[in-house]
């Protein structure tokens, strides 16, 4: 009986882990992230290493928080995967937002279009500034 529950939580387990990640691949897709990242950095001959990149970024993050993997480094090295976190939402928020046309939309309605650049320095300001707030003040 304890084999049949496990071999049934280790079917459920990967079912589950295949379901989540062809999901997230297929927001990438749809968000045409890794097109336009190299489109934008004319590095089209690199795509394939910023695929390469995702996909080891993903198996390395489960693997980490799979089995709570922690490195005894000092706090000032948080910094670096801190930054590469940031970049990776920060792409992941443009795509959407890009795909979407949210920002002439919302502009356009609201009667914005001549403070455009305004409202994205807002946006970008305020996502900087509750971000830092969260780390030095919730997170003591």
């Amino acid at each position: 009986m304890i084999f049949v529950q496990a071999g049934l939580q280790i079917i459920l387990g990967i079912a589950g882990g295949l379901a989540v990640g062809s999901g997230v691949i297929a927001f990438f897709i749809v968000l045409d992230i890794m097109p336009r990242l190299a489109q934008l950095t004319r590095t089209y001959k690199k795509s394939r290493a910023y695929e390469k990149a995702m996909i080891i970024g993903s198996v390395l993050g489960t693997v980490v928080d799979f089995w709570n993997i922690c490195l005894p480094l000092p706090g000032i090295f948080t910094w670096i995967p801190g930054l590469f976190c940031g970049v990776f939402i920060g792409l992941l928020a443009a795509a959407l937002t890009e795909v979407l046309n949210l920002l002439p939309i919302l502009a356009k309605r609201l009667h914005m279009t001549v403070y455009m650049f305004g409202l994205l320095m807002a946006m970008v300001l305020g996502k900087v500034t509750g971000s830092l707030f969260d780390w030095f003040v919730y997170n003591r």
